[in-house]
């Protein structure tokens, strides 16, 4: 047994949320996180990130890939923000979000993966026969490295043994409160009325 409790633990060791979101690109090298999918599917779309004059940044999503005048007419007073050499505006990126259970909170979270070689492992996953139901098993996705030299990996496991009915629970929990995860395309909150 610990020295802590439970709850202190998982406060202190939390890395990778950030409220009720996950994302790999948050974990630090050599972190990982592990989650049971409890969406049907994702919800696809780009993002493109907006800064504003106070330094405050905010995603911005769009359901297809945006026109220059796309963005600017949604960006109102934020500015795009600008790529990591610091020489163009960042382009538009592709990215997935779905609800997870987060073992580390046991709850439901949104996670967004925006890294291409995520998506790639994911949906070979999904294509096999092995692993075609991916809410039956929890995942673990893995960080090595920082900035430019960079990789995730995402590694399919059995279900941890008695968190089905946690899961179930928390995804009930999730559904009554009227989580929707559409909500992030119109810059709104996922978690329902009671999280807004």
């Amino acid at each position: 047994m610990g020295f802590l409790s439970a709850t202190a633990s998982k406060t202190v060791n939390s890395s990778g949320s950030t409220g009720g979101y996950l994302t790999a690109s948050k974990l630090g090298d050599g972190e990982s996180m592990r989650f049971a999918i409890v969406s049907d599917e994702p919800l696809e779309y780009h993002t493109v990130w907006g800064e504003n004059a106070e330094g405050q940044k905010k995603p911005f999503r769009f359901a297809a890939e945006p026109s220059p005048s796309d963005i600017q007419a949604e960006l109102g007073e934020f500015e795009q923000r600008m790529n990591y050499e610091g020489t163009a505006l960042e382009k538009p990126k592709f990215a997935i979000s779905f609800f997870v259970f987060d073992y580390q909170t046991e709850t439901i979270k949104v996670l967004e993966i925006g890294q291409k070689g995520l998506m790639k492992e994911l949906d070979a996953l999904s294509q096999s026969e092995d692993y075609a139901n991916l809410q039956e098993w929890d995942f673990t996705i893995s960080r090595t490295g920082m900035k430019l030299n960079t990789e995730y990996r995402i590694v399919p496991g059995p279900r941890k043994k008695g968190f089905d009915d946690k899961i179930e629970a928390a995804m009930a929990e999730a559904d009554a409160k009227g989580y929707d995860i559409n909500q992030l395309l119109v810059g709104g909150s996922p978690f329902g009325e009671s999280n807004a």
